[in-house]
């Protein structure tokens, strides 16, 4: 495993292209481009403004800056550097933009959400869509880019859209059994829309493409209901998180709930229970001269390795104040392995504990506790490898052969707040307040 220097970003504004070629970083006002194998720079772009969002085109040939206190946009071309576009949304603002599938259009979310403009680079046409509903996750697409689906709130009631991607006309729209639509997710087949209610009531809707209901689930009422959703590489699965601090799992021909997966406070199964063992290393007093202590020196670096615990395990957890809104409490982080082979899970009210489980034994296969609380955990796309963050010097992963953690050997401090993973699966993207570096890992052709 090596890594890299470290470079400097801003607000975490850090993408790899989706063809996997190129790094995109933010710099207060800068966009700066970089080949990924060799970390040169290829491109320097100057916007009028600080960056709060970036994002590449499908086709990794355009790349989008958005600076919403302005209600800007601009679009920077790879192949063609003198060209660029600017779109301003004027005095009626801008809380969102992305982009559509084909790479050639570009979906700028007003404030207040009164409506969202669809912008197209080929032609300068404009369309407008009223009523997007201002929720956590309101307009989703299809795997294969064919279709978008959006949640519209119009005469206090919960609507959903479909549109044909090609030409932005209307194929569907129908009203949902929801009280307030939270968000919506396309299964990865592009097959069925899950749709879920707000917190306040327990309600997950499963909607074919032609907009007909085909399944209901609710797994209590009375009490706060939904946190997360998320479904299956393979589309077999539909996970929902819960506050009542459990994963009830949906099977894709019956829509009923297969099993569900407890978070307790004490584990007696099977499963591996790696606990992070913290060791601070012995400092002689030749170490402790001026010479050798510097500013963010790594000489106090707090080492750490993983032990097996024995069974009964106590996890630690948190009692959440009751009086408080968003109480931290339940599972609000959900991950599939590439493969559908495995889930991982984050239960807020244990905030140290990272949990691991087999889909098809449809039991619990690993729990990491670790010493601080997790910030970021992803899958590598292309392996069970499972790699987390815990906001200090380290980089941890998890294997199904066991667990490792690593010391990010960079000066001044480095502290990974978030990680992401190269498409490839043979680079992590490790992200610090106001710097990254690259993370790379040992494939089977560097060992040939």
């Amino acid at each position: 495993m090596n890594f890299s220097e470290v470079f400097k970003q801003s607000n975490q504004l850090c993408k790899v292209s989706p063809d996997g070629k190129y790094l995109a970083t933010c710099v207060q006002y800068r966009l700066v481009i970089r080949d990924v194998s060799t970390l040169q720079i290829l491109q320097l772009y100057t916007c009028l403004d600080q960056i709060s969002h970036m994002d590449w085109s499908s086709d990794s040939l355009f790349i989008l800056c958005a600076m919403y206190k302005r209600g800007l946009v601009q679009v920077w071309s790879l192949e063609q550097p003198d060209w660029h576009c600017k779109i301003d949304e004027g005095s009626i603002g801008l809380v969102s933009s992305r982009w559509s599938p084909d790479g050639r259009h570009i979906l700028n979310t007003t404030e207040f959400h009164l409506r969202v403009t669809v912008w197209s680079l080929c032609t300068k046409a404009v369309s407008y869509i009223k009523y997007p509903k201002a929720c956590q996750k309101g307009i989703d697409f299809s795997r294969d880019g064919c279709y978008m689906a959006l949640a519209e709130r119009r005469d206090c009631k919960d609507y959903v859209s479909v549109f044909v991607c090609d030409d932005w006309h209307l194929l569907r729209h129908f009203e949902t059994e929801t009280q307030d639509l939270a968000g919506l997710e396309w299964s990865p087949n592009g097959c069925v829309l899950a749709v879920w209610d707000s917190c306040l009531e327990y309600k997950v809707l499963l909607y074919s493409l032609d907009g007909r209901l085909l399944s209901t689930y609710s797994a209590y009422e009375w009490s706060l209901g939904v946190k997360s959703v998320t479904w299956s590489p393979s589309s077999q699965f539909l996970a929902i998180g819960s506050y009542d601090e459990k994963v009830r799992i949906l099977n894709h021909i019956t829509w009923k709930k297969i099993t569900q997966f407890e978070h307790l406070a004490t584990i007696n199964t099977k499963a591996v229970v790696y606990k992070e063992v913290e060791r601070r290393p012995a400092v002689g007093s030749d170490d402790l001269s001026l010479h050798n202590i510097t500013i963010g020196t790594t000489l106090f670096n707090t080492q750490s390795k993983y032990e097996i615990c024995p069974l009964p395990v106590q996890i630690p957890a948190l009692k959440p104040d009751p009086d408080r809104a968003n109480p931290k409490i339940g599972v609000s982080t959900l991950a599939f392995s590439s493969d559908s082979h495995y889930l991982a899970t984050k239960n807020d009210n244990m905030a140290t504990v990272v949990w691991v489980w087999d889909m098809q034994k449809m039991s619990l296969e690993a729990v990491l506790e670790q010493t601080s609380a997790v910030r970021c955990f992803q899958w590598d796309p292309r392996h069970p490898r499972l790699a987390l963050c815990t906001g200090n010097s380290k980089l941890y992963l998890w294997s199904p052969a066991g667990c490792v953690s690593v010391q990010v050997p960079t000066e001044g401090g480095f502290q990974v707040q978030s990680l992401s993973w190269h498409c490839s699966g043979d680079s992590l993207i490790l992200l610090g307040k106001e710097q990254l570096c690259l993370c790379y890992m040992e494939t089977d052709q560097d060992d040939k």
